[in-house]
């Protein structure tokens, strides 16, 4: 309004000038009269001013607000509500504000979108509400259907509302020391009073610094109250009191490390209680010395894990567990025992002193290795030894365990521990009795309800863990030569050759197996290479780089095994300056996956994870459907630079 108003002024005052201008040549030039002429043209200059203060003040008028339309009360109501609105014209220009705007009426005459940019999506249609900063304030907009009126709603103080709502939503978290009984097992009072100070004062100053209200529940337990806020600063921090306590055992000479564990997202606090005993449980079966955090209908996310899994399990937990087991059998009809896909030595190795178990406690038990693939090495070994293997154990396929599958039946997965790598999917989708025997890191989803469960991530290899338990399940179980052997040749595999996660009770149980007429000279004939894989790894081991300091990725496109894919990668680790090795290659003609190893220094399993796989720090792999090597890789070097910045991070901290 305001710019058609000045427009017309502009052209009427050129039309009085060039008017003027006539008169003078007239009078000048042609001496003609012009005095009626100056009086008309007086006249109109007077009308014309006067017109145009008219129109001023109409505007005026109309940009005044809504008092003179409802009244001071109305007006009042929307201004203490902080509701305004602007209407614009067919150029998108101001042409009103109401009195929420009053101290911007220059902008009038102005651009929408220059003055609120954000207001291009509800006037476009694309959206039905934007909020917008305006002048150090929020707002909400709506645009009134088919009519050029935008309708500012202010939110600003909603929003610090809803912030500080947010900030001050409760969090239960529980702490508990890795570790603890075995370390201070043996220990005098004044050891064990030394190592308490040590630890404990750093979990209580962290505390007392982030202002947490925490209560001790046991010697090695505590119980965490917060809040989001609170929360936050600890996901800042890193949770940097893993490392403290990590330091301070060390000091004192022990391998005591920090789990911990956080529930939110509810007011439910019977819910986060139950929860965050969950993620506790999670944490610490996933080797400890790390943070696993849920919020309600959301993933479970992990912090810290950068060391390996000490050995934690006591004799004592070996005889209950086995026990426990024993009794299972015992009331069971009949046993079927799954092993994960692509089958190994340590899975096929525990699952036949599981089946002898079950043999010696008068139970029949048969083993799913039929489907679900043989690793390439041990299918050699088992058709070498196909008669023996005849009469000691009963191999079927998944679809002849589903008819073996009765009420009263048990299923026993070994080595792994999510039913998406079972070979045995269906049998445990319909199985009652459920246990689980395994040795990698705890995933969040397992996908069953198992009745017992099983998990060291402290131990070698699932070989280890059964091996153990031989002589609680019963003196009459009967162990031959070849499943000790084929079971020595599991813990060779896990182990890469004796390198890796390897603690006392590894060579404890190599050398109980050793007794009951394991051959090492055999198991290490089952692992050797053929010429074509060596001629493979070679090319392979060539075409590998160096991605970055300490790190090496191998991508090919030939189509390996798992296992051949594994010993490159153990081929790189053995390379100096080498930390970490990848090898990326098609497993089959519809599937591509990942081996990964590492020195230690670098956590592979948080990596794999990140893409959907999982394992251990030091092993850890990824299998995934209709992709390439070289869409994988990229991935891969995605989640490296997050890793390597998220360990820099936590440096820095």
């Amino acid at each position: 309004m305001n710019k058609m108003i000045s427009t017309s002024k502009k052209v009427m005052i050129a039309l009085i000038v060039f008017q003027a201008v006539l008169l003078f040549i007239f009078r000048a030039g042609l001496k003609q009269g012009i005095m009626t002429a100056v009086i008309i043209l007086i006249g109109e200059a007077a009308c014309m001013v006067y017109l145009f203060e008219q129109f001023e003040s109409v505007a005026k008028e109309q940009s005044s607000g809504v008092k003179k339309v409802l009244g001071d009360a109305a007006r009042e109501a929307f201004v203490s509500g902080g509701v305004g609105m602007v209407i614009y014209n067919e150029d998108y220009e101001i042409t009103w504000v109401s009195d929420l705007f009053a101290d911007y009426a220059d902008r009038v005459g102005t651009k929408i979108l220059t003055w609120v940019p954000e207001a291009d999506d509800i006037i476009s249609g694309s959206s039905d509400s934007v909020t917008a900063k305006v002048d150090g304030r929020y707002y909400e907009l709506h645009r009134k259907a088919e009519a050029p009126i935008i309708i500012f709603n202010d939110i600003t103080d909603l929003n610090e509302y809803r912030k500080k709502y947010a900030e001050e939503h409760i969090v239960i978290g529980m702490a508990s020391f890795d570790n603890y009984e075995e370390s201070t097992a043996f220990a005098d009072e004044a050891d064990i009073a030394g190592i308490n100070t040590a630890v404990r004062t750093q979990v209580s100053d962290y505390c007392i610094a982030h202002g947490i209200f925490y209560r001790r529940l046991s010697r090695n337990q505590y119980m965490m109250i917060l809040n989001e806020k609170i929360y936050d600063e600890l996901v800042r921090d890193r949770f940097s009191v893993l490392e403290k306590v990590r330091k301070a055992a060390q000091k004192v000479d022990v391998s005591i490390t920090l789990s911990m564990a956080f529930a939110r997202g509810t007011s439910d606090l019977q819910e986060l209680d139950e929860m965050v005993t969950k993620l506790m449980d999670l944490a610490q079966t996933r080797g400890g010395d790390q943070v696993a955090v849920q919020k309600v209908s959301e993933e479970v996310k992990y912090f810290g894990g950068s060391t390996e899994a000490a050995e934690k399990r006591s004799r004592v937990r070996v005889r209950v567990i086995s026990h426990a087991l024993r009794d299972l059998i015992q009331k069971s009809s009949n046993v079927i025992i799954c092993g994960h896909k692509t089958a190994d030595f340590d899975c096929i190795g525990s699952a036949i002193c599981i089946s002898r178990m079950a043999s010696a406690l008068h139970k029949q038990a048969v083993i799913i290795a039929k489907t679900g693939g043989i690793e390439e090495k041990l299918g050699d070994a088992m058709r070498a030894n196909e008669a023996q293997l005849k009469e000691e154990v009963t191999f079927v396929s998944e679809s002849e365990a589903v008819n073996q599958l009765h009420p009263n039946t048990l299923v026993i997965m070994t080595d792994h521990h999510n039913i998406r790598q079972s070979n045995g999917a269906k049998v445990l989708e319909a199985a009652n009795k459920i246990v689980i025997i395994d040795h990698h890191r705890r995933s969040t989803d397992i996908g069953v309800k198992p009745v017992l469960v099983y998990i060291e991530a402290g131990a070698s290899s699932t070989c280890e863990l059964l091996t153990e338990m031989i002589p609680y399940i019963s003196s009459q179980t009967d162990i031959s030569a070849l499943a000790a052997t084929f079971m020595l040749a599991g813990m060779i595999v896990d182990t890469q050759k004796w390198r890796v996660r390897t603690g006392a009770r590894t060579y404890e149980a190599a050398s109980a197996l050793r007794k009951l007429g394991a051959d090492p000279q055999k198991a290490y004939d089952y692992l050797k290479d053929t010429f074509d894989e060596f001629s493979l790894k070679s090319k392979a081991v060539s075409a590998s780089e160096v991605y970055r300091k300490g790190i090496v990725i191998c991508c090919v496109k030939d189509i390996m095994t798992r296992s051949l894919m594994s010993q490159i990668a153990d081929s790189l680790l053995s390379i100096q300056g080498i930390r970490a090795a990848f090898v990326i290659a098609n497993s089959s003609e519809l599937e591509t996956g990942i081996s990964a190893r590492s020195n230690g220094s670098v956590n592979v399993q948080v990596i794999m994870e990140q893409m959907k796989g999982g394992g251990h720090m030091t092993a850890a792999a990824m299998q995934r459907q209709k992709t390439t090597p070289e869409a994988v890789r990229k991935e891969l070097t995605e989640v490296l630079d997050n890793y390597f910045k998220e360990v820099s991070d936590e440096s820095n901290t």
